[in-house]
C-alpha cells in the first residue's frame, strides 16, 4: 500500500463512527446499512484526491458521507418499499438496555418518517455540531439551520406522540 492509501484508512478508522451512525440514520435494516456505509467508504476513497486539507478530515467526511446517504437513500426507495420496523441491529457492541433499546428503536422509527434533509439536521445535532457547523456542512445560512432544526424536533416530537411513547 502507498502512503496515500495508508493515510486515508487510518482516517477512516478513527472515524468510523460517522459512518455508523449515518447510514443508521439513513437506513432501517442492517442490510441496508451495510450498504451504505460501503458505498460512503467508495466514495469518500474516489474524491480523496480532492480534499485540500482547508477543512478538518471529519467535516468533509459529514459532507461526503450525508451527500452519499441522500442519494443512496433515493436510490434505495426507488427499489424497496419500507414496511414495519424491524429488529435494530447495532454494529458496535453495547450493553443491553431494555429501556434504552426501547427508546433507541422509537427515535429511529420516527427518524424514518423525516425526509434526507431532515435526517442530516438531526444527525448533525446529535454529533453535537453547533448552528453554524451545521449550516457549513448542509451549505444554508445559520438562520435557515436554527430554524430547520427546531422545526424537525418538533416533527419527531409529533411523530414519536404518534407511536403513544413518551421518553
Amino acid at each position: 500500500m502507498n502512503p496515500s492509501e495508508i493515510e486515508f484508512l487510518r482516517l477512516i478508522d478513527e472515524n468510523k463512527g460517522i459512518l455508523v451512525k449515518v447510514s443508521r440514520m439513513y437506513m432501517d435494516d442492517h442490510e441496508g446499512r451495510q450498504d451504505l456505509y460501503q458505498e460512503i467508504v467508495f466514495q469518500l476513497w474516489k474524491s480523496y484526491a480532492t480534499f485540500k486539507q482547508q477543512s478538518k478530515f471529519s467535516t468533509w467526511m459529514y459532507r461526503v458521507a450525508l451527500n452519499t446517504a441522500m442519494v443512496f437513500l433515493k436510490k434505495e426507495k426507488k427499489h424497496q418499499i419500507y414496511d414495519a420496523l424491524e429488529e435494530r441491529h447495532d454494529f458496535a457492541e453495547e450493553t443491553y438496555d431494555s429501556d434504552r433499546d426501547e427508546q433507541l428503536k422509537v427515535f429511529y422509527q420516527a427518524v424514518q418518517e423525516l425526509n434526507a434533509i431532515e435526517k442530516a439536521l438531526i444527525f448533525l445535532f446529535l454529533e453535537g455540531q453547533s448552528h453554524r457547523e451545521i449550516a457549513e456542512n448542509l451549505g444554508i445560512s445559520e438562520v435557515n439551520a436554527r430554524v430547520k432544526l427546531n422545526r424537525t424536533k418538533e416533527r419527531i416530537q409529533q411523530i414519536i406522540k404518534k407511536y403513544n411513547y413518551e421518553f
